[in-house]
């Protein structure tokens, strides 16, 4: 049985957290405590900025807004992981 997480290096993902932050990039490499994003936004919704559904439906009609060169976000912090390409917009 084939790891889902592999087969998401170096495509466009969404990691979403249990907090308002979102970070969206390239899949680099996962660890055994770590997924390591390139060519990255860090999304954090406290800052004004457009809800969870409109950013993420902005997402899927253009590219992502990098502010991180490299970020490694921890496991523990993720609670769901999809490829950008899998956003559904209404």
């Amino acid at each position: 049985m084939s790891d889902p997480l592999m087969e998401m290096i170096s495509q466009e993902v969404i990691l979403d957290t249990g907090t308002p932050v979102v970070y969206v990039g390239k899949l680099l490499t996962v660890t055994e405590h770590a997924f390591v994003l390139e060519d990255a936004d860090m999304h954090d919704f406290r800052d004004g900025h457009a809800q969870k559904e409109e950013y993420l439906a902005e997402l899927a009609d253009g590219a992502v807004r990098v502010n991180r060169k490299q970020v490694v976000v921890l496991k523990a912090t993720v609670i769901s992981v999809s490829r950008l390409s899998d956003i559904v917009a209404d």
